[in-house]
This record gives C-alpha cells, sequence and structure tokens, in this order.
C-alpha cells in the first residue's frame, strides 16, 4: 500500500462521507440489489449500523476518507472502498488492521458479491456456513466465514 494512504478512527461527523463511499461501492459491486433496496438500507446504515460498530477509516493524500471498515464482537461487519480506489490494497490493510488490533475471526458476504467472497478468502477466511436470507429476512444469501 502507498505511503499516501493512512488510518484514522472515524467520529460521527463523518458519517456523511461515510455513507456516500457505501452507496458508491454498493453500486459498483452489488448489481443484485435493486434500486428501491439500496435506498432501504441507505438511512439503516446511517442512523443505526454505523452507531452499532466500531469504525475505522482510511484516507488518502489529501485526507479525504476513501475507505472504512466496522467492527464487533470479533467480526467484519462491513468493509466499503470507494471504486475510484478498488484494487490499490486498502481493503486489504483495513482487514489486516481488524484481525491484528481487533482480533477479528469472522465475515459474512452476500453470496451474490464474488468479488467480495473471493477477497476474503484470500485474506484466509473460508465458509463455514450459508443462510438463504440476510439479517433482515431478504432474499440474500449470505456466506459465513471464519479466519482459518
Amino acid at each position: 500500500m502507498d505511503q499516501q494512504f493512512h488510518i484514522l478512527p472515524i467520529s460521527k461527523s463523518s458519517y456523511q462521507d461515510l455513507i456516500e463511499i457505501w452507496e458508491a461501492s454498493v453500486r459498483a459491486t452489488h448489481h443484485f440489489l435493486p434500486e428501491e433496496d439500496i435506498q432501504y438500507f441507505k438511512p439503516l446504515i446511517l442512523d443505526q449500523y454505523f452507531d452499532a460498530v466500531e469504525l475505522t477509516g482510511i484516507c488518502n493524500a489529501e485526507q479525504k476518507i476513501v475507505g472504512f471498515s466496522g467492527v464487533a464482537e470479533k467480526m467484519i461487519e462491513m468493509l466499503f472502498i470507494h471504486p475510484d480506489y478498488f484494487r490499490k490494497g486498502l481493503g486489504k490493510k483495513l482487514v489486516e488492521l481488524a484481525i491484528k488490533e481487533k482480533g477479528i475471526n469472522a465475515v459474512d458476504v452476500n453470496e451474490q458479491n464474488p468479488q467480495a467472497v473471493k477477497f476474503y478468502q484470500k485474506m484466509g477466511f473460508e465458509i463455514k456456513s450459508r443462510s438463504p436470507l440476510d439479517g433482515l429476512g431478504k432474499p440474500y444469501p449470505i456466506l459465513h466465514l471464519e479466519l482459518k
């Protein structure tokens, strides 16, 4: 990873930046989600989910947040990188940090997002089980992964 990127803790004042990153990333990777579901999830994430996790951001040289992770109870609950910064090692850096400093050992991934499944497998996670519905009962199968 370039030295031009650095990690920082996230405060509530950055939530608007995070939701913009979330939406851009979801639109680039979650092609299975219809528009109404993106609009359904957006306020939940902004108003509830961000507060339920410990957020860590990654900034570019201009101090702009370009990606973030959220962890809770030894699990990565969210990891989103702005599409302009895909494949630059930022997601890897956030996952390695979460493993090393937060002791995480699990992550849930949308089965319909094969890029994410492949990414986590490359990071040392393996599929342990599958749920046919997501946590809100929507028909988006979830793969439950754990570190090997």
